[in-house]
């Protein structure tokens, strides 16, 4: 069973294999811009990676690849103790 799946490129989800949980893996926004540094400054773009209450949205959920999720939240951390980004919201 599990190489049927596999042959369908569809990924079984969670630890205990349940139901598929889709295939293709987000790309990451910046690589494909051929961004080198994220600006703190861009508040725009930044309120893209904030949650609604104001967390940073994780890798998982954003797309973003490790080097750009690192350089977002340290643009957002910035931008929060620059006052351009709310700690929380709400």
């Amino acid at each position: 069973m599990a190489e049927k799946d596999r042959d369908r490129g569809e990924k079984r989800g969670g630890k205990r294999g349940g139901p598929p949980t889709g295939g293709k893996r987000k790309s990451c926004y910046f690589c494909k811009d051929k961004v080198e540094d994220i600006d703190y400054k861009n508040v725009t773009q930044l309120r893209r990676y904030v949650s609604e209450k104001g967390k940073i949205r994780s890798r998982r959920i954003t797309g973003a690849c490790r080097r750009h999720q690192n350089q977002v939240s340290v643009a957002v951390k910035r931008a929060r103790e620059m006052a351009l980004l709310p700690y929380v919201q709400g």
